[in-house]
């Protein structure tokens, strides 16, 4: 576990499980949540940004500023994910909008001034997108400079065995495909350390019934109450007893990497083919052989890819913030 607060900022489309990653990072002691980026995917934008607001202000840290981002993939038509996470993207909650209002700039003037200021105070942040990598591919592009701000990236999207979003893709990687090809790139280029939390690890760390209720039970319209009724929407849409904390993993991986398991590995975005556009082609191939005959050769992109997590752990670790018992396991 680490021991100083690690400077963190998020990238999100709020969303049940971003929500559920919102109130980890806005939570544990052992993160400094320094700003929240937003961007079109599992909700329209502008819900993204309500959604946002209201976690952060039950949370009670309207002190971290929110910025919108982009409506829409770079070239894609957009879609949503209103299925999996209600009408309003965020379980169909029904509480009040927040009082809180958005920074006037654009999420990736935000995102720019935060990595510039970290890379100034050299405290350099942890850059955690859960999303759609719309916002961070504009801002790799764009403003180059912010890398020196940046000390690593962990981003929810892709896997190297399995799609949900169509049997060969990831929902954040499909909805946008060019988006992570430019944030990997570029990434690469400016020497940015990148680990993909994907579905290889996500359904992992699940929250059981009793959690929920034991949650939900704390009341008040407080952080625990809500990651409660998130979880038990999952939990009741899908007809289950227990659900994952989905995104709040890759968060967890900030606080405890000891609990995940990775392996450094080639990788390439797929962006043309019919069936697997916007696959996150993981190459576990021993390239210390002949491998002469791929006229491909070997993807010039090399990430941190998550292959393994303790579920329970990290469950554990969500809970018990919410709880305010961080520390006493």
């Amino acid at each position: 576990m680490t021991t100083d607060p690690i400077p963190v900022v998020l990238d999100v489309d709020t969303g049940v499980d971003d929500a559920c990653a919102l109130l980890l990072a806005a939570l544990h002691p052992a993160l400094d949540l320094r700003a929240v980026s937003c961007v079109g995917g599992n909700a329209p934008v502008d819900d993204v940004v309500r959604n946002t607001l209201l976690v952060l202000e039950t949370a009670g840290r309207t002190d971290v500023p929110v910025a919108r981002g982009a409506e829409r993939p770079l070239l894609e038509v957009p879609v949503d994910a209103r299925h999996v996470h209600g009408d309003d993207g965020m379980g169909d909650l029904g509480w009040g909008p927040p009082a809180a209002r958005s920074d006037r700039r654009h999420a990736v003037e935000l995102l720019r001034d935060t990595c510039r200021e970290a890379a100034e105070t050299d405290r350099p942040v942890t850059l955690v997108p859960l999303a759609p990598l719309t916002n961070i591919a504009l801002l790799l592009r764009t403003y180059p400079d912010a890398a020196q701000g940046i000390s690593e990236i962990i981003f929810m999207g892709g896997a190297a065995h399995v799609g949900n979003a169509t049997a060969s893709a990831e929902f954040n990687v499909f909805h946008d495909p060019e988006a992570a090809a430019v944030t990997l790139d570029a990434a690469a280029d400016l020497g940015i350390p990148v680990t993909m939390y994907g579905l290889d690890v996500f359904y992992e760390p699940v929250v059981t019934a009793d959690v929920v209720d034991e949650l939900i039970a704390v009341g008040g319209r407080g952080p625990a109450e809500l990651g409660g009724r998130l979880i038990a929407f999952q939990n009741q849409r899908f007809g289950r007893d227990a659900s994952t904390i989905g995104d709040a993993g890759a968060v967890c991986a900030v606080i405890d990497r000891t609990a995940l398991t990775t392996e450094t590995l080639p990788l390439r975005i797929e962006l043309a083919g019919t069936w697997s556009r916007g696959r996150t082609i993981v190459d576990r191939r021993d390239w210390s052989g002949d491998m002469a005959h791929d006229p491909h050769g070997e993807a010039p992109v090399r990430i941190e890819v998550a292959l393994g997590v303790d579920g329970a752990r990290y469950a554990a670790l969500w809970a018990d913030t919410l709880l305010g018992r961080t520390g006493e396991r």
